[in-house]
């Protein structure tokens, strides 16, 4: 085996999972889910057919991944995240379900137990703050807060929130061009 798998965890023989990826107690990985290499997928979590998973992602506590989120490389998602994948669920219908996917770019943040409505793409290196409600797209390196999702700043590759004349603690600099932050 190429992956770690808690024996708990149910890893359906037909889903892919990357090398040194590891899954742990009480996860469900359904056949069809893709997950990439060295990924964290951590109790309790769910992966639906029809999920992407990039590789280096980590999925805490209590996620459910379901058909139609698309996760890049490198994105963090903080425990009980929800994606809905159905604006307008309803237990039975008579008109074809329409999904609409979600796309969440490479090296994001999505902070503990945040809702990500289907539809967005949050951008690379943006950050989602705890409990946030995103309804709207989150361009890259922007941080959203609240309910529903505002603009509250702007964050650094590295995490932290970038401050005046957007140059990071870690010596990252960065610049504004035409209304999106720029890595120097």
């Amino acid at each position: 085996m190429i992956f770690f798998k808690h024996e708990r965890a149910l890893v359906h023989p037909n889903a892919q999972i990357g090398e040194g990826t590891r899954i742990w107690a009480n996860a469900n990985i359904l056949e069809g889910a893709i997950i990439g290499e060295h990924c964290n997928i951590c109790d309790g979590c769910y992966v639906e057919k029809g999920a992407l998973v990039g590789n280096h992602v980590t999925l805490k506590n209590g996620v459910a991944l379901f058909d139609g989120v698309i996760l890049l490389d490198d994105v963090f998602v903080g425990a009980g995240v929800a994606f809905i994948n159905d604006r307008n669920p309803r237990s039975h219908r008579s008109d074809p379900w329409a999904l609409e996917k979600t796309l969440v770019r490479k090296g994001a943040t999505i902070g503990a137990n945040a809702t990500v409505m289907c539809g967005v793409t949050i951008g690379s290196y943006a950050v989602v703050g705890a409990g946030c409600v995103v309804t709207k797209d989150v361009p890259d390196y922007t941080i959203v807060i609240g309910n529903p999702g505002k603009p509250a700043g702007h964050a650094c590759r590295c995490g932290r929130t970038l401050k005046d004349k957007f140059k990071c603690a870690c010596g990252a600099s960065y610049q504004i061009s035409n209304n999106k932050v720029i890595p120097l």
